[in-house]
């Protein structure tokens, strides 16, 4: 199968990586040092089983999309509807394109600017880009996808045949919530403290968990206020948290903030806190969260790709 990737950080990495390892054709487009590199000697893919020089072809161009079966769309959420309408004239029309993004609203805004078939997935992974062309997984990898479109069971396959453990779900935006949830609960306090998992818990201790059971019980009743068919509870979700998020994995927005780029919380945090007032649900621990994110973000440079 012809893959693009749309957005070539971490995550579409990862995702593109384990599908050219597949034996399939992958297109990375994103930032010109990854593609500089990816380009000189293929994309470095580092993890816990191999450390191998991946062969891809890789754009800084939106047109790198043509001729690609399915395209995995990986741009940061601030940057959906433009990146989406730079693909738009390149698209086959039988393309699938399949959203990998934080947020919960990003396939129904690429909906509103192209006319392919648009499927959502919730993802967890635990990965980074540590160098230019060079991706680092920690790990998990796993996807929930929609349903109910046509090509979804097709694309299951392929991505399960590629090592990618993909669930299909009639209950996706259950499942984008629940990973809305754990991305409010743990990346603003790992961008704030620029720590990892493991040494925010150590360092934190039990205020951690506490902090997080806040953070969740807030976006559990804004997600139920909205109609979201969300079955667990504040307690059960931070225990999920701390048994599965790798000790070592700084959350994106800590690593966006490092790097200078402005960060999702807007996405995340923000999306909370917007949705929380127009729903009448009181939401101060997210609304600070967001506040204070947003203080340093306003401190990186504006408009850089993702």
């Amino acid at each position: 199968m012809k893959v693009a990737v749309m957005g070539a950080g971490a995550v579409g990495c990862f995702y593109g990586g384990m599908l050219a390892r597949a034996g399939h054709a992958v297109t990375l487009i994103g930032r010109p040092d990854h593609v500089s590199a990816i380009g000189q000697r293929g994309l470095r893919f580092e993890s816990a089983q191999f450390d191998d020089y991946v062969p891809v072809s890789a754009s800084t161009d939106a047109k790198g999309v043509a001729n690609a079966e399915l395209v995995l769309f990986c741009v940061k959420s601030s940057d959906t509807e433009e990146a989406a309408l730079a693909m738009r004239p390149y698209l086959e029309s039988s393309a699938f394109v399949l959203t990998l993004q934080n947020g919960v609203d990003n396939a129904e805004r690429v909906r509103s600017v192209i006319p392919q078939q648009v499927s959502s997935a919730a993802v967890y992974v635990a990965c980074e880009m540590a160098g230019a062309g060079h991706v680092r997984h920690h790990g998990r990898g796993e996807l929930i996808i929609e349903k109910t479109l046509s090509a979804s069971q097709h694309i299951a396959q392929i991505l399960n045949s590629a090592g990618i453990g993909t669930e299909l779900s009639t209950n996706v935006r259950g499942a984008l919530w629940g990973k809305l949830i754990l991305n409010c609960a743990y990346n603003a306090m790992s961008a704030l403290t620029q720590l990892p998992f493991g040494e925010l818990r150590r360092r934190g201790g039990h205020g951690v968990e506490i902090a997080m059971r806040d953070i969740v019980a807030e976006c559990i009743a804004v997600g139920r206020a909205d109609g979201v068919d969300i079955s667990s509870d504040a307690d059960q979700t931070v225990r999920t948290i701390m048994e599965t998020i790798p000790a070592g994995q700084y959350s994106s927005t800590a690593q966006d903030l490092s790097r200078g780029r402005r960060s999702e919380i807007e996405h995340l945090n923000g999306h909370i806190a917007r949705r929380g007032a127009a729903l009448g649900v009181p939401t101060p621990v997210n609304h600070l969260l967001l506040v204070l994110v947003n203080t340093l973000d306003n401190r990186s440079p504006q408009g850089e790709p993702a």
